[in-house]
């Protein structure tokens, strides 16, 4: 397979849409300047956070009502306190990089590109009636960002406070919150700038160089100039000073084409070049996007916000029961080791999801839902009570352990920490109450609510995946593992579909579909009967409210149909015509307008899908599928 020419043909040329470069740690999004000069877009990196002043000193514990004699955190937003634990940390805005113009000047002719194969973002425009060339690259293994600008405007560096909102990610109106100092130096190459940002307890670095014929002034108000009519310009953002010496810009350049090109020639490719179907092209675009996508804001060493490094979505947290989403499908293209980045981070947390599982009077660890690098729940009246996430860890275990035998002895402790918890949380038989099922429908009923099918047959699955690692590490079966496997309640079915819950109101046409999860996210159990799952399917996408649900559903109603033997149900499902399946020019998957411009798990979620049924050959007539280096699921 021509990968250069698969990759290439889906260069994304378009001046209309936000567009990012980074590395998975680090990312920058930038306007149709190539830069921040008017969009209120993101600087983020994985270790930028930021926490507002606790000065009454909230811990979890004053957010925890009673279930049945077992605190849960789930007092937000009643109170002061499950307000401030809830927003407390968010993601931080490390600094804007624009063109030093009025945000009134308006933008003439315009173009851009992203060039996937180099990670080169070239922006052409003209603003006032001047033309204007700007290049943008990221440093594939620095957190470090390389700008070229030929033009009459110089560059202008801005620092904002953090916001504390839940889909806001800078509070430019607080400049007294905050300072910034900086020191400037003559180096060989021009002049170097080391700026130090204090936020509250927080603090990071900066380190900014140019050449020598460009200065720098600084008109306050965090606010800093650098002015030329030819400039390049490297930017680090650190955690702590900057002490080494920072690369050109053509430096950098050269180490990002060299990076992307060893990223698109390893690993899975799939192409569907020469199909006859109409909708082929399009599939493959969303493709090759969402690999690069996912590549830039999923593959760090954490798991990822659902807006990646571009933009904060509910504080900029991570939501764990998003993680498969967004970084199962590495494995299952050939990359496994960008979904093991973020794994060491669930042992760092261990401690407390041990002692999460222990006040609730639960054995093992139970992993929260909404967090910061911290690990801690977030105080939710959904969240905290939410499940599904739980067996994640040992799906990801089970997908690395299938291509490094290594993967056993390095992820048995998670593995079996996680069965333990989830074989106490089951042992009676049944999944809550309380809880709250990935159809987040039912939350307000979460006393009652019980057995939902997706999470039985998931349950049934990750217990006895973790059983059969037991056998694989010569250990003896676990005998409560078994009795839980053996006792454990089958999903409800009514008039021959799979209802939602296993008690009332059953099943709400709203939201996720997630019924459809328990045959094809999960494997085949012996839970789930394939005739009756394919009834439900078909019930589902009778009638479904489309307008509620969201862009992973499409990927999981494919999967579904993929398991089931149905090409052509698992294909439509992937290009359904639906307001939340839609991807924009830059292959993001659209959401919600101002609060949920982007949402990756819809990208993780559409590559999942596509390499399993890539390696299943469950395509219909009228693809042409050349596939390699992709793995089916479980």
């Amino acid at each position: 397979m021509d990968r250069r020419t698969l990759v290439r043909r889906h260069t994304i040329a378009d001046a209309g849409c936000p567009l990012t470069v980074g590395n998975g740690e680090f990312a920058f999004t930038a306007d149709a300047t190539g830069l921040q000069t008017f969009a209120p877009l993101g600087t983020q990196a994985q270790w930028g956070w930021h926490t507002m002043p606790n000065p009454e000193g909230h811990v979890l514990e004053d957010a925890l009502t009673d279930y049945d004699g077992v605190g849960y955190p789930d007092l937000y937003p009643a109170t002061e306190a499950g307000g401030w634990l809830h927003v407390n940390p968010h993601r931080l805005h490390l600094g804007r990089i624009g063109l030093d113009v009025d945000e009134a000047t308006p933008l003439g002719r315009s173009a851009q590109t992203l060039d996937l194969w180099t990670g080169t973002l070239s922006s052409s425009f003209e603003l006032g009636g001047l033309p204007y060339e700007v290049e943008t690259v990221c440093h594939p293994e620095r957190d470090l960002l390389a700008i070229r600008v030929v033009g009459g405007a110089g560059i202008r560096i801005a620092f904002p406070y953090a916001s504390d909102g839940w889909h806001t990610t800078a509070d430019w109106d607080r400049p007294d919150r905050h300072t910034t100092t900086h020191a400037l130096t003559r180096t060989s190459y021009g002049s170097r700038c080391d700026f130090t940002r204090v936020l509250d307890a927080d603090r990071y670095h900066v380190a900014a160089e140019w050449a020598r014929s460009a200065r720098l002034t600084a008109p306050g108000g965090h606010v800093y100039l650098i002015q030329g009519d030819k400039l390049e310009l490297v930017v680090e953002f650190a955690r702590h000073p900057v002490g080494a010496a920072l690369p050109s810009f053509s430096q950098v350049r050269t180490a990002a084409a060299a990076h992307w090109e060893r990223f698109w020639t390893s690993g899975g490719a799939v192409s569907f070049d020469g199909s006859t179907d109409p909708r082929a092209p399009e599939l493959e675009r969303r493709v090759v996007l969402s690999q690069y996508l996912t590549a830039v804001n999923c593959a760090g060493s954490t798991p990822p916000q659902e807006t990646g490094l571009a933009v904060n979505s509910w504080s900029g947290k991570f939501h764990l029961e998003m993680h498969w989403w967004h970084a199962a499908h590495f494995a299952l293209w050939g990359r496994p080791e960008l979904l093991e980045r973020s794994l060491p981070w669930y042992r760092s947390i261990l401690p407390r999801a041990r002692a999460t599982a222990g006040r609730q009077g639960f054995r093992g660890a139970r992993w929260p839902k909404q967090v910061g690098p911290e690990g801690r729940e977030s105080p939710s009246e959904i969240g905290a009570f939410i499940v599904w996430q739980q067996p994640h860890l040992i799906y990801f275990a089970e997908l690395l352990r299938r291509v490094r035998p290594g993967a056993l002895e390095d992820y048995r402790d998670l593995v079996f920490e996680t069965a333990e918890f989830m074989a106490s949380f089951a042992g009676g038989g049944h999944l809550g109450p309380p809880l709250v099922p990935a159809q987040e429908s039912y939350y307000e009923s979460r006393r009652v609510v019980r057995d939902p099918a997706f999470e039985l047959a998931y349950w049934w699955w990750g217990l006895e995946t973790a059983q059969r690692w037991r056998g694989l590490l010569g250990l003896d079966p676990d005998p409560e593992w078994a009795r839980v496997l053996h006792g454990l309640a089958r999903p409800l079915v009514r008039d021959g579909v799979y209802a939602a819950i296993g008690v009332e109101p059953y099943t709400i046409r709203t939201d996720h579909p997630s019924m459809t999860g328990a045959l094809g996210f999960v494997p085949p159990t012996p839970l789930i009967d394939p005739e009756t799952m394919r009834a439900t399917l078909h019930d589902v996408l009778a009638d479904w409210d489309l307008e509620s649900t969201w862009g992973w559903d499409y990927p999981m109603l494919a999967m579904c149909a993929a398991r089931l033997g149905e090409p052509d149900t698992a294909v439509d499902a992937l290009l359904m015509d639906a307001p939340k399946n839609t991807y924009l020019a830059s292959g993001h998957n659209h959401q919600w307008p101002g609060l949920l411009p982007l949402y990756l798990p819809g990208n993780g979620g559409l590559l999942a899908a596509v390499a399993h049924m890539a390696a299943e050959e469950c395509f219909p007539e009228g693809w042409l599928v050349q596939a390699e280096g992709v793995v089916a699921m479980p």
